[in-house]
């Protein structure tokens, strides 16, 4: 079995160009996954609009493949730095795995399902809960903006990861405009129905949040997600 460092190392340019918060928590990811003795590989980070339409093209126009998306480019999180893919890495340290059923570290739960546990403690809504088209290999971390407003240039405000665990509890480090921000974002949530607690809304202008509130959050959210940006893992795809 690989050391830690050697896993890390399998998914370090595949982590270039996410977003920094997302990129730390992806690292925090691969460090808990193994640490439950499942190590994992991010397969896929930021995709270019370019890569996004060649891989939608894929199975249309002719194409004999199967279709792996129903996003075109600048329709996927993906495009914006701020989703992942993963697999699981096997004992060699060369091949992956998308096998939801295995139990490489033999403690009679699905590799699978603990890797998504572990993300969802970072607060990464995972594409398997989706109802109308699951991507079980994709996490995202959206910090409650949609595909239409990263479209129409909106960025999430939040550029660094909390260093300590108990720093969840911590409130967040915003300056005035960065809490403005997320009062905006949340407060849109709150009128379009999607949070129904509006002491979330007074926490954030009160400038109280704290992040693993703000992982809650994005965890509430990832029901109710509406799957504009959709892949699924294409076949055959190496490490």
């Amino acid at each position: 079995m690989l050391n830690l460092e050697q896993v890390l190392a399998k998914s370090t340019k595949r982590m270039e160009g996410l977003l920094p918060t997302v990129k730390e928590l992806a690292k925090k990811l691969i460090i808990n996954s193994y640490n439950r003795g499942v190590p994992i590989v991010i397969t896929q980070g930021l995709r270019t609009f370019a890569e996004q339409n060649a891989l939608y093209a894929q199975g249309r126009y002719g194409d004999k493949r199967p279709i792996v998306t129903n996003a075109k480019g600048g329709e996927s999180y993906h495009n914006y730095g701020v989703a992942i893919d993963f697999a699981l890495l096997l004992p060699d340290g060369k091949n992956v795995s998308w096998d939801m059923r295995r139990d490489g570290d033999g403690d009679l739960q699905c590799d699978w399902l603990e890797v998504v546990e572990e993300a969802k403690k970072l607060g990464f809504q995972w594409g398997g809960d989706w109802i109308s088209f699951k991507d079980s290999p994709h996490f995202e971390m959206t910090f409650g903006l949609t595909i239409k407003d990263f479209q129409a240039g909106k960025r999430p405000p939040i550029t660094q990861v909390v260093q300590e665990e108990d720093e969840e509890d911590m409130t967040l480090k915003l300056n005035d405009y960065e809490w403005k921000m997320l009062n905006g974002i949340w407060s849109q949530r709150y009128n379009k129905g999607e949070i129904t607690d509006w002491k979330w809304i007074d926490k954030i202008r009160c400038k109280q949040l704290t992040a693993g509130e703000l992982a809650f959050l994005n965890s509430v959210i990832a029901a109710k997600d509406d799957c504009l940006s959709v892949e699924a893992q294409p076949a055959g795809m190496k490490l």
